[in-house]
């Protein structure tokens, strides 16, 4: 992936630098069992509860693929928009870990079951970058070992062992903290839309090992580091950062760069070795014996295409079609399943964009203040789409809107937005004639300001606010502009 033009370039003391970057994204596959054997691959159970005979290694045990996991892998690759092998194989990956019982790891090397694809990554609103993914392989995941249990001692919890994992890789085309951060985050969405994993980074469901390398402009790829195990979008961006910086001191100081793995501290934002990285002969990587390949027919393939549910980059143009929303804020709310389907009902027979501003403003402002989720949101999508349907037919004011909608959000007012509107005596007054007394008033009694107007016209914004706070904010604006242009002659 050397040929593609830089994008973005880190300045060092010696001139510009460009940053590589490939991510390595261990997926858990969303499945009740393992993926060679029958024991729960649930998360929060007791040490070694959820452990059988084949995740421990028993001499004799044989494993047996989990078809429901193959079908979670063919979906996860129709999502990314790649190429699914109807034949893949299995393959012995050998390494010493106390944690691996077998002492290697069920995984796919050359005949992964999915190829090449592609996914669209939303920077901002004016910028979309397109990240090839190299290929997804099945896997069984290992154990975990613990050593702060015990000064003396290492314990080891077999629960994980035999998990299933999909490993995402992506190609190297990604070329700053940013884009891999965004990268990670769209992937997560992708997976979260096709229930092919919960994305719970904080549980390990989701993990990315970050692998940077730096290169002068147009030349050959550098050495690349690879740290293991980072589990958030924003210990991404830190790690990519850190890293290229601090190989690009190395480098410009006349050192190289050793292909190594190593683990990001996240209390110091910084990196440090864990141990010389392995290439894929140092594995022995040889067919499992004990798994004939992985085939299938194409049918089956389609089948599984017919049932995928609409997808965030499909749900983006929709929204940008059906409701009229900028491509950005149509990503945004395609960002998260939850938030698209409340997005949806609240704009429903309702104006589009003012559904979009109030959920991607107030509601989520809101929200995020709180430390909640939207889906235990106070205000529910019908009362929300209530209230902007009051704002349209002019019962209340914007202003007043916010009013409301803080009540319904803290739980003072039960009911919906016109019943509340109705009990506080908050419907907006839309008699010109009582407006028109009000304003007539105001102009009489500040003739400094009138004659202001008359040599500032932007001034006249006093009056406005002046009216609607004689008024308790429940005059038209609309009204108020237009009766304030007439009195005052402003154009």
């Amino acid at each position: 992936m050397s040929e593609i033009a830089p994008r973005k370039l880190l300045k060092g003391e010696t001139g510009d630098w460009e940053v590589v970057i490939g991510l390595e994204v261990h997926a858990q596959v969303s499945s009740k069992s393992k993926l060679f054997s029958g024991a729960p691959a649930t998360y929060g159970a007791g040490p070694n509860e959820n452990v059988s005979l084949v995740d421990a290694a028993m001499p004799g045990m044989l494993p047996v693929i989990n078809r429901y996991c193959v079908e979670q892998a063919i979906r996860t690759g129709l999502g990314l928009n790649a190429q699914i092998n109807t034949w893949s194989r299995f393959d012995r990956k050998n390494y010493f870990y106390p944690d691996l019982p077998q002492g290697y790891q069920i995984s796919q090397y050359l005949d992964p079951i999915v190829g090449e694809g592609e996914i669209e990554v939303e920077l901002g609103p004016e910028e979309t970058i397109t990240v090839g993914i190299e290929r997804l392989h099945l896997e069984q995941d290992a154990g975990k070992s613990i050593h702060d249990l015990s000064p003396t001692d290492s314990y080891v919890d077999l629960n994980r062992s035999g998990v299933a994992l999909m490993e995402i890789v992506s190609k190297p085309e990604m070329r700053s903290g940013e884009e891999a951060s965004a990268y990670f985050g769209k992937l997560r969405t992708i997976v979260r839309y096709l229930g092919t994993c919960d994305g719970n980074m904080d549980q390990g469901s989701m993990r990315a090992d970050v692998n940077v390398s730096v290169r002068r402009p147009g030349e050959e790829l550098g050495t690349r580091t690879e740290t293991k195990n980072v589990n958030s979008l924003k210990f991404v961006r830190q790690v990519v950062e850190y890293e290229a910086r601090r190989q690009i001191e190395v480098l410009e100081a006349g050192g190289t760069i050793d292909q190594e793995t190593r683990l990001f501290n996240v209390k110091t934002g910084e990196t440090r070795t864990m141990r010389s990285k392995e290439d894929a002969h140092d594995y022995r990587y040889f067919p499992d014996p004990d798994l004939l390949p992985l085939e299938f027919e194409q049918a089956w393939v389609e089948e599984i295409r017919a049932s995928l549910p609409e997808l965030p980059d499909a749900k983006k143009h929709r929204f940008v079609e059906q409701y009229g929303l900028p491509p950005y804020d149509a990503s945004v709310l395609a960002a998260d399943k939850t938030a698209a389907a409340y997005f949806e009902a609240v704009a429903e027979g309702q104006d589009g964009k003012m559904a979009a501003n109030w959920v991607m403003g107030d509601l989520f402002g809101a929200l995020n203040k709180e430390g909640l989720e939207i889906s235990d949101s106070p205000v529910s999508a019908t009362q929300l789409g209530g209230l902007i349907g009051l704002i349209k037919d002019n019962t209340i004011s914007g202003k007043i809107a916010k009013e409301v909608f803080a009540l319904m959000f803290s739980g003072e007012e039960i009911g919906t937005p016109a019943e509340i509107v109705e009990k506080r005596g908050l419907k907006q007054v839309t008699d010109t004639g009582a407006i028109e007394a009000v304003i007539d008033k105001i102009i009489a009694d500040n003739p400094k300001q009138v004659e202001q107007v008359k040599e500032k016209p932007k001034t006249m914004g006093w009056f406005v606010g002046q009216v609607m706070k004689e008024m308790g904010g429940k005059a038209n604006p609309q009204a108020v502009n237009q009766i304030l242009k007439a009195k005052l002659g402003v154009e």
